[in-house]
């Protein structure tokens, strides 16, 4: 794999990691528990959007074949997107988005902390402005968190729910490959393994004052790195990429 192979699947696993979690949190558009929180997810959702395509302009360059993000985003199938397993899980309730996002949001908040020192400047650029977006992300998704954990004994319930089935995929945010080690070499991208303790003491934290559990010996899933998914994201891709594959040409 050459370095702008790596880049550009770097790109990729950034961009479609925002892509799909953004168009999950989109799903909620019309559905949500009340108007206030309807549209915080619905912002939340088109922030993500907004770094997706980002990334993914950005991966169209590197790779220069006259592909758009358009392409990236509407003319590839499961097998080529990169995003992790947990972003690609289906909504469940309003504990389960809730306890999605905010595994998400504090990886992503200390993730693009470190991506703002690249030496690449379009994705310390792109990160720049992300950090800002996801702060507030986190703020948001860590008080439901606490208020969902230390709520009733209903509330309290879903959400331990939730972490008890997403807490398996947690693991793959910190695997890194062989496109992690070219270009950290280049101290283009981030050392995943630098970040984990801070998203542990974090997550810890929130957790327990929201009184909920983290489960143990827990078998943790990966796939994603490779390219491998679970059956939900054939499903989310077929309904996205619908409007595309049918009207070919269309923009975002």
């Amino acid at each position: 794999m050459t370095n702008k192979e790596a880049l550009f699947n770097y790109c990729l696993r950034l961009g479609d990691n925002n892509l799909i979690l953004g168009h999950r949190l989109s799903e909620w558009t019309g559905r949500g528990p009340m108007l206030e929180e309807e549209m915080a997810l619905c912002n939340i959702a088109l922030d993500l959007l907004g770094q997706a395509n980002s990334f993914l302009q950005y991966a169209a360059k590197v790779e220069a074949k006259g592909r758009s993000e358009d392409d990236l985003a509407y003319l590839r199938n499961d097998r080529e997107f990169f995003n992790t397993l947990l972003a690609e899980h289906p909504n469940g309730d309003y504990a389960f988005t809730i306890m999605r996002q905010f595994l998400m949001s504090a990886f992503d908040f200390y993730f693009y902390d470190e991506l703002k020192k690249s030496s690449d400047e379009t994705l310390a650029g792109i990160a720049a402005k992300a950090h800002k977006e996801i702060t507030y992300h986190l703020r948001h998704s860590s008080n439901w968190a606490e208020r969902l954990g230390d709520g009733t004994e209903e509330s309290h319930s879903r959400i331990q729910n939730a972490l008890d089935e997403l807490w398996r995929f947690t693991a793959e945010l910190f695997e890194m490959n062989e496109v992690d080690g070219l270009l950290l070499k280049e101290k283009i991208s981030v050392d995943l393994k630098s970040i984990k303790p801070k998203w542990e003491k974090l997550v810890n934290e929130v957790l327990q004052r929201a009184t909920l559990k983290i489960p143990v010996n827990t078998f943790m899933q990966r796939g994603s790195r490779d390219g491998k998914h679970t059956e939900h994201l054939g499903y989310l891709l077929a309904e996205m990429q619908h409007l595309h594959r049918t009207h070919p040409g269309v923009q975002w």
